[in-house]
Order: C-alpha cells, then structure tokens, then sequence
C-alpha cells in the first residue's frame, strides 16, 4: 500500500513542479511520477544537508516540500542540459 501511495504523491509532486518550471505541456503521468519520486530523493539528500531530514516512513508536510524541492532541481537540471539554461 505504501508504494501506491508513494507513486500517487509522487505524481501530484512532479505535476506541481512541472508547472512551476514551466514543462507541464512536455510531460505526461509516467514522466511526472518518475520526476516526484527521484525529486523525493533529492529533496531527502538536500534536507539531510542543511538538517531538515523528514524520515520515509511518514507522512509530513516538511517532506513533502522537499519533495517538492527536490523535483525542481530535477527539472532545473534537466533544463540545462536540454536548452543550456534555467526557465
């Protein structure tokens, strides 16, 4: 059950942070859940840095916006190497 949730969240992540960086026209569901639940670890990663770490096995609204976080670098990043600069 947890992975079904994870996978929904994840989606909803990708999905708000597609259209904060302006791609939600190039990006599908599979697209916008792959992007939510790598941003999710990204987000873990760059909470656990700076001592925000929100743990994975509840839910919690710090975590989600690291998710958050985290799915707009993803996209960040992807925009650089595709265009050679941030939206």
């Amino acid at each position: 059950m947890g992975w079904i949730i994870a996978i929904i969240v994840g989606g909803i992540i990708g999905w708000i942070a597609s259209m904060i960086m302006n791609r939600d026209a190039s990006m599908g569901i599979f697209w916008n859940i792959v992007v939510g639940l790598i941003g999710s670890l990204i987000g873990r990663w760059i909470g656990a840095l700076v001592g925000v770490a929100p743990t994975l096995t509840e839910f919690s609204i710090p975590g989600l916006l690291m998710s958050l976080l985290g799915a707009i670098v993803l996209l960040a990043i992807v925009n650089l190497v595709q265009r050679g600069r941030v939206r």
